[in-house]
């Protein structure tokens, strides 16, 4: 099949701009699914009838529209919270925008540049391959950036059944090959459109019964859970004034539920250093042993002989368990190339905020009689983190802080994402966070119950323990990464010749 560079370039880069940029509303809070099979669908045909340097163009304006509106609300955080003025966060934000465009770029050029002729069918195989690689690369590079990863706008609909098989990055690879096979049934042939559309149909049967299929085993043992949002504004959080009305205003809360065997309170919660909260929480240890309940809470830690600073979790209660974030965000929770960054940053009176990672051990703590997989805020975007509490951890805990984003779509998009790690793991997630969403959602990726944002509440009900594994918390991502490798290297070297076959 040969393909005639497109005319009307610019015409073809502003609809590839736009296509990216309505592509957002297939997330949270909108919730329009389709929209990311056509936007992708939109730019697959595109890049099929482009140059190699066109096809870069047409990626890069569709990935700037994409996260241009898919992640503005970061200029939320570091125009309000972070101390730089409105001008300097959209300089900054832009920039990010521009880095995450690169990336569907390079995924376009690539496919242009090497694979472009070779026929409708390596279109089909390789186009979805390049998509899923290119969200894996950008999740992993600096740290990782895995917002708008395709697969968790899909979340409600059949193509996540594959999620507790594959993983997020299976679930973006199915909705690409379908946004792939719809550009194919345009463009080929009768005969060959009945065939693409038994193998869609053929698709979305195998995605039904898949849905069906229960990885995990219940354990047949509740637990009552309260998940307790204070909905501190950010900007009073760390005022010391504002300390004991923060404590107070959580016990308050968490009064009503002492008969709950799990009582979650969000990332740094208790706004001051562990040992300088030691009789306050002495004070919670014995109640919570009096009435047999556990708290979990999220709290920041000082180590006087590093003297390092630590984000974490600790048990109150049955055990002292802890746990420090390992996974920071840059720019928010620690400065990297701090020794070349640090003396600008300063310059331009920017604050940072220092803490460490914690040494690597098995997120997971012990509370009301399970074992718990836990993680702090940003760290349960990484589906293979989360895993790593597996087979141990029963449930999974989630605690977080997207107060720093405002009343903005970034809190559900974050609360869409552990939805997705729930449905990979086959197993409860417990998300309690200051301002919201605070969720509980079932091992089905379903929010079962949640809490209205940005006023104090109490999310509660009984969850179930689950044990075993999905294959994804088996494996991981390495059989998906792994198999796209070897589709570009297969059609790469097999089909070469198929740049003379009319099909």
């Amino acid at each position: 099949m040969q393909i005639k560079p497109q005319k009307n370039f610019l015409l073809k880069l502003t609809s590839c701009f736009l296509s990216g940029a309505l592509l957002p509303l297939a997330f949270s809070p909108y919730d329009y699914p389709i929209i990311a099979v056509l936007s992708l669908a939109w730019l697959f045909y595109t890049v099929l009838e482009s140059t190699p340097k066109d096809a870069g163009y047409f990626g890069y304006v569709f990935g700037f529209g994409m996260f241009g509106f898919g992640v503005s609300w970061l200029h939320i955080s570091i125009n309000l919270f972070g101390g730089v003025n409105l001008t300097g966060s959209f300089i900054i934000t832009f920039v990010l925008v521009a880095y995450l465009s690169l990336y569907p770029a390079l995924l376009a050029f690539v496919y242009q540049r090497l694979f472009a002729n070779k026929g409708i069918l390596v279109f089909v195989i390789v186009m979805p391959t390049l998509w899923v690689l290119s969200e894996w690369f950008r999740s992993s590079i600096f740290t990782g950036f895995p917002w708008l990863n395709i697969g968790y706008s899909q979340i409600d609909t059949p193509v996540s059944s594959v999620a507790p098989v594959l993983g997020q990055y299976g679930v973006s690879w199915f909705t690409a090959l379908i946004s792939a096979l719809l550009v194919a049934l345009y463009l080929t042939s009768r005969m060959v459109k009945i065939t693409l559309v038994c193998v869609l149909f053929g698709t979305w049967l195998g995605l039904y019964a898949l849905s069906g299929i229960q990885w995990t085993t219940d354990k047949n043992r509740d637990i009552s859970v309260a998940l307790v949002q204070g909905a501190i504004p950010q900007e009073m959080k760390w005022e010391p004034e504002q300390k004991q009305k923060t404590l107070d205003l959580y016990l308050s809360l968490s009064e009503e539920y002492q008969d709950s065997q799990l009582i979650i309170w969000p990332e740094t919660a208790i706004p001051v250093l562990y040992h300088q909260a030691e009789k306050f929480i002495n004070a919670m240890a014995s109640i919570a042993k009096s009435q047999n309940h556990d708290y979990v809470v999220g709290i920041p830690f000082h180590d006087p002989d590093s003297n390092k600073f630590y984000n974490g979790i600790t048990v109150i209660g049955s055990s002292n368990d802890t746990y420090y974030k390992q996974h920071l965000v840059p720019f928010g929770e620690y400065l990297p190339f701090d020794k070349w960054l640090r003396p600008v940053l300063e310059l331009m009176k920017i604050p940072m905020s220092d803490f460490s990672p914690g040494t690597y051990k098995k997120p997971v703590i012990h509370a009301a009689g399970e074992t718990i997989g836990v993680s702090i805020c940003y760290e349960d975007v990484f589906g293979e983190e989360v895993i790593s509490a597996l087979p141990e951890a029963t449930i999974l805990i989630n605690i977080s802080n997207d107060a720093w984003f405002g009343d903005s779509i970034a809190p559900h998009q974050h609360l869409q994402m552990a939805r997705m790690r729930a449905l990979e793991t086959g197993r409860y997630m417990l998300r309690s966070t200051n301002t919201g969403v605070s969720a509980i959602i079932n091992e089905k990726g379903v929010v079962t119950a949640s809490s209205p944002q940005f006023i104090p509440h109490v999310t509660s009900d009984k969850v179930k323990t689950f044990e075993g594994l999905t294959p994804y918390a088996r494996f991981g991502n390495w059989p998906v990464i792994i198999a796209a490798f070897l589709v570009l290297l297969i059609s790469f070297f097999r089909f070469r010749k198929l740049s003379e076959a009319n099909i």
